[in-house]
């Protein structure tokens, strides 16, 4: 087998890391190694597998990390997965906090990385929770009942930006701060963005 080459993309990414930067680069070569190709997507070097999304490395404050998208659906026989949020639904992450421990782990992080690319070749899917099953927060609901552009607008973004609008109102504990989450987007939701566009 043959290694994938680099995108030069993507090289701005390992170049301009401060920290981790040594594990990021044995994580591409990985990837890489398995045959995957190699793009920039949301600022992160993703390794896809005709052209469907396997991995993604990404950095954090205390570690680095390779998400698998379809991480739920692997076998996870080492117990190495990790669910970053309790309201991620699908992807799961391997985490590394150095070089050597990334270097121990290799055959078991390619063995992973084989699996996510026969779930893919398989189109195994993911059943994720409909929107009606978030928490819909009073304060919101309030404003959809009083508003009716913003109730057509928030209904006509995608299941994922509405559960992102409906997971960052919820999380605020105290109403007020749900009230000054809601008005400082509504208009963005209006303008048909998601919480992070």
């Amino acid at each position: 087998m043959t290694k994938s080459t680099m995108n030069p993309k993507v090289d701005w990414y390992f170049t301009k890391a401060k920290k981790w930067q040594e594990e990021i680069e044995k994580l591409r070569i990985i990837a890489l190694d398995c045959q995957l190709d190699e793009e920039l997507k949301w600022g992160c070097p993703c390794y896809t597998f005709q052209k469907s999304n396997i991995v993604l490395i990404h950095v954090f404050k205390d570690y680095c990390a390779l998400l698998f998208f379809k991480g739920v659906l692997l076998n996870d026989a080492n117990g190495i997965l990790i669910q970053q949020t309790e309201n991620v639904q699908v992807a799961r992450q391997i985490r590394f906090t150095s070089l050597k421990q990334i270097v121990k782990m290799q055959p078991v992080v390619k063995a992973y990385i084989y699996e996510a690319i026969e779930v893919e070749k398989a189109g195994l899917k993911v059943e994720l929770k409909k929107t009606t099953e978030f928490n819909m927060p009073e304060e919101f609901e309030k404003e959809l009942n009083k508003n009716p552009n913003l109730k057509t607008a928030f209904y006509n973004l995608t299941p994922g930006r509405q559960r992102g609008y409906l997971l960052y109102f919820s999380s605020a504990k105290q109403a007020k701060t749900r009230e000054l989450r809601v008005e400082k987007c509504m208009q963005q939701i209006i303008n048909g963005k998601g919480l992070d566009d």
